[in-house]
């Protein structure tokens, strides 16, 4: 049986922790648009979190790390990731960082996850839901697609207000570019199986919308957290009476899953047209909008949190329960979707 790199020959795990006619709009980039995330999670370097007795705190085994949680969870983890460096395309002179992760089996193939991050850049909390998805038996690769406006690949992490001034200058045919990139290579991995599948949040999310136009080769489908889809009529930026564009939309090939928070307004507008027009042109198409989270439940959960004039005390522990509700249900979801698309 071939094993994959992660395990060692005498069977001792040594691992290191890891867009019709129609005007097309672009969803809104205002920081307003994105408040939520900020409001319900600390996006500054994560923290250890302790318990009373003094031991490190993981979060929930089997979802994903909060934002609290993930360096723990990293820290803590036994399977192997890395950075690793990628041209943009064959050829080219500039390339992109991503970090792989690659899950403990001895299934000769693995099929590919990338992950792709919000309007804050790749951060740790994204390279830890990296390591979730290598968890559950996938190479996971999430590659920093502001790596050429930022001037160059770099492991190092930006603060949130630097990587939202520059992500604007990040259009779709840009990330589809990064997401091909960085799929190939993991792809051409000899643990990997050739299929892939793409989870975004937020920005990412709206950038998992644009994998699927593009349908790249290998593509089975995607998973977007949160996020617009891209190609819409110019009516999205008023908030009302909004479409998909059609010739988009057609495109699609492969399942769609798109999950998000009631507190989201901007999302969940859009959602019933979305849900129309991909059930009309016979796509496979799942959403749901979870009662009482925000945008950004994933990374919130049940992170504390400070009351605020928007949300006291009572709304506080009210949100971070249905935060994390959002997580127990749309990550298991998740999880299934990719397992049944990418044949394990």
């Amino acid at each position: 049986m071939t094993v994959h790199r992660t395990l060692a020959v005498a069977g001792i795990l040594l691992f290191t922790s890891a867009c019709s006619i129609q005007r097309q709009q672009p969803p809104s980039m205002s920081a307003d648009d994105h408040m939520s995330h900020m409001q319900a999670a600390d996006l500054r370097a994560p923290r250890i979190v302790t318990s009373s007795g003094g031991e490190v705190s993981q979060g929930n085994p089997g979802l994903p790390a909060s934002n609290a949680q993930v360096a723990a969870r990293l820290a803590a983890s036994p399977r192997h990731g890395e950075w690793v460096k990628i041209a943009w395309e064959p050829g080219s002179r500039d390339s992109l960082m991503a970090w792989i992760v690659y899950p403990m089996t001895t299934r000769a193939k693995s099929p590919v996850v990338v992950v792709v991050h919000e309007i804050f850049g790749l951060s740790t909390w994204v390279r830890g839901v990296a390591d979730q998805a290598a968890a559950e038996g996938f190479i996971a690769i999430a590659p920093d697609l502001l790596s050429r406006v930022r001037g160059g690949p770099s492991a190092d992490t930006l603060r949130y207000d630097s990587a939202t001034k520059i992500i604007r200058g990040v259009d779709i045919a840009e990330r589809n570019k990064g997401i091909t990139a960085v799929a190939n290579y993991a792809m051409s991995q000899a643990s990997a199986a050739p299929k892939y599948a793409v989870i975004g949040y937020c920005w990412g999310g709206s950038t998992t919308w644009g994998a699927a136009v593009n349908n790249g080769r290998g593509f089975s489908g995607g998973v977007a957290f949160y996020g617009a889809f891209p190609y819409m009529t110019a009516a999205v930026a008023g908030g009302a009476g909004a479409a998909p564009i059609a010739d988009s939309m057609a495109k699609i090939k492969q399942p769609v899953m798109l999950l998000s928070g009631s507190k989201d307004p901007r999302i969940g507008a859009s959602m019933p047209a979305i849900d129309s027009a991909m059930k009309a042109m016979g796509k496979w198409y799942y959403g749901k909008n979870y009662d009482g989270a925000v945008h950004g439940f994933l990374r919130a959960q049940d992170d504390p949190k400070a009351p605020s004039a928007q949300c006291d005390e009572a709304c506080v522990v009210k949100e971070r329960a249905d935060n994390l509700a959002a997580v127990k249900d749309g990550w298991p979801k998740t999880v299934d979707f990719l397992k049944k698309n990418l044949g394990i």
